[in-house]
């Protein structure tokens, strides 16, 4: 029989009512208590290394839970991490840069309802992800909720209450998940490492700024003292505004110059950027320096963003590690 180690962080389906709203109170063996149907599907040990709203979620706590699969990776056949949904979405991604090419799965998922609602999806979300952790055909870092199973750089945040919560974004979900079956849409993957590659550092100073009508270019000039990069999310496939008196070109190329690192994206969902479709960001498609999201979610931006700065700042090897893939965080 598999063994699993849980690794319990919080959130959500963690959570009960105090008279002050839900906060998480529930240890992962507790939660695993109440889910009869996974008696006999696998080994289980827990590791409770925070008990946060995930809201509360720091980069700090990404290298704690990668430090933890590090120390258990030999001692186990998968993990399953246990986290609230409003930043899965980036610690999935940040694992998927923390620990990459794990040929044994690294799991996370939660619940849009607590445990103890009597219409919780929490239930079936944690059961199905240990089916998908003790699969032989799974690997990499996932989430799987809402009867999916999606590659941890894909995910995306998309309701804020239906059970189906996620979805996987410009990328098929890696599975559905029937009841207790397991239907891949993918082939599995060949060639795994007999080791994933662990890291340990990343950098935190990366913020998301997010174009609107009239927002003034001086805004970088503010954030340098705070931030090394900035994931820019422009207008439509790559929109970004010049006109007279306030420029954006300046802004950036300035901004480049200084030292640090701007990666431009675009804030529409799905399909992704390309800069040489129009004139208005043309002129940013093969400047030095200008990183290119290509159709990655703003959330594997940050993370692969903090995880590149982590290692370099050379900008050549940055943009090696920047353009490399990870998990299927890039097709381009």
């Amino acid at each position: 029989m598999k063994r699993i180690l849980i690794i319990a962080t919080g959130g959500t389906i963690a959570s009960t009512a105090d008279g002050r709203g839900l906060s998480p109170t529930l240890t992962g063996r507790e939660l695993a208590e109440q889910v009869p149907l996974i008696d006999g599907l696998c080994d289980l040990d827990f590791v409770q290394p925070m008990n946060i709203d995930s809201t509360n979620m720091l980069p700090g706590d990404w290298l704690e839970m990668a430090r933890i699969v590090r120390e258990g990776y030999d001692a186990y056949d998968g993990f399953v991490i246990l986290h609230g949904t409003d930043t899965m979405a980036y610690t999935a991604a940040a694992l998927s840069y923390l620990v990459q090419g794990s040929a044994k799965p690294i799991v996370l998922t939660g619940s849009q309802q607590p445990m103890a609602n009597p219409f919780t999806d929490a239930k079936l979300n944690l059961y199905q992800s240990l089916l998908y952790a003790v699969d032989d055909d799974s690997s990499d870092v996932s989430v799987v909720f809402g009867g999916k199973a999606i590659a941890g750089t894909r995910a995306h945040k998309q309701r804020t209450m239906s059970a189906n919560a996620f979805t996987s974004v410009n990328f098929p979900a890696l599975a559905v998940l029937r009841g207790d079956r397991i239907v891949r849409a993918m082939g599995v993957p060949e060639g795994l490492p007999a080791a994933p590659r662990f890291y340990d550092t990343v950098d935190r100073r990366v913020c998301v700024l997010k174009l609107t009508p009239g927002l003034s270019p001086a805004i970088f000039e503010t954030l340098k003292p705070a931030y090394d990069a900035v994931i820019l999310e422009t207008f439509g496939i790559g929109g970004i505004p010049e006109r007279e008196g306030a420029s954006y070109k300046t802004a950036i190329f300035d901004w480049i110059d200084s030292g640090r690192t701007v990666v431009i994206t675009t804030q529409v969902p799905e399909e992704g950027l390309d800069l040489g479709v129009y004139e208005v960001g043309h002129a940013y498609a093969d400047h030095p320096g200008i990183l290119r999201g290509g159709d990655m979610t703003t959330e594997a931006l940050v993370a692969k963003t903090m995880w590149a700065l982590g290692q370099t700042r050379d900008a050549d090897e940055l943009a090696r590690l920047f353009y490399g893939p990870v998990n299927h965080d890039r097709v381009d």
